[in-house]
C-alpha cells in the first residue's frame, strides 16, 4: 500500500499562508542548503518550473510519483500560465468547480476525494504520493494522510491559513526525525500511529 504524504511548509505557529493564502514570506528560506536538502531528499516536490530553472529536470523522482493539490494552490500555477506546475508527476487536482482540466497531465477530482485517493494508495508502485495542498484539501483527507513531512520556517503570522482546515478531531502521529538547518528552519517527519 502507497503512503500519501502531506509535504508542507509552515509558520511557527502552523499556518501555510497568510489569510489570503499568499505564502512567499517562506521563500527566503530556501537557501543554498535548504535547496541541496530538496534536491537530495524530496527533489519531485521542487515544481516544474522551478527544476528546470535550476538545471535538475532530470533529477529521478525518489519518493513521490503523483501529485495532489487543491482548487487554490494549483490556481496559484495557473495565474502563472502553468497548467501542469508538477509535469514530472501525475496531477491530481480536487476541484468542484473546476469542469475540466486545463491540461492533458493534470485529472480533475470533482467528488469523492477520499476514495479517489485510496485507489491511488491502492496501486502498485514503489513511489508514494505527495499532497502538496491546501489546507481545505488536508483537512478533507486527513484520515488518508499516512506521513507528515512539516518543514518549519522561523517565523510568526499570528493568524492564516492552518495547515487542516477541518473539524476538531484528534489523529496522532509520531515522530521519526527532525532535521534543522543554519536559516532556522527545521524539517520534522512524523507517521500515523495506526
Amino acid at each position: 500500500m502507497r503512503k500519501l504524504t502531506y509535504f508542507i511548509a509552515c509558520s511557527i505557529d502552523g499556518f501555510i499562508g497568510g489569510p489570503d493564502g499568499d505564502a512567499s514570506f517562506m521563500y527566503p528560506f530556501v537557501d543554498e542548503e535548504f535547496l541541496e536538502f530538496l534536491k537530495e531528499e524530496y527533489p519531485e516536490t521542487i515544481p516544474t518550473q522551478g527544476r528546470r530553472a535550476l538545471g535538475i529536470d532530470d533529477l529521478p523522482n525518489k519518493r513521490f510519483d503523483t501529485v495532489v493539490q487543491g482548487r487554490a494552490s494549483y490556481d496559484l500555477a495557473l495565474k502563472e500560465g502553468n497548467s501542469s506546475p508538477y509535469a514530472h508527476l501525475r496531477e491530481y487536482v480536487a476541484s468542484r468547480t473546476l469542469a475540466e482540466s486545463p491540461d492533458p497531465n493534470v485529472e480533475i477530482v470533482s467528488a469523492d476525494l477520499a476514495g479517489r485517493v485510496r485507489e491511488l494508495k491502492a496501486e502498485d508502485s514503489a513511489l508514494d504520493i505527495y499532497l502538496c495542498g491546501g489546507s481545505v484539501v488536508a483537512g478533507e483527507l486527513v484520515d488518508e494522510i499516512d506521513e507528515l513531512v512539516i518543514k518549519t520556517y522561523p517565523v510568526v503570522l499570528g493568524t492564516g491559513m492552518p495547515m487542516f482546515a477541518s473539524g476538531f478531531e484528534v489523529s496522532e502521529f509520531a515522530t521519526d526525525s527532525v532535521r534543522s538547518f543554519g536559516n532556522g528552519a527545521v524539517v520534522r517527519t512524523y507517521h500515523r500511529k495506526r
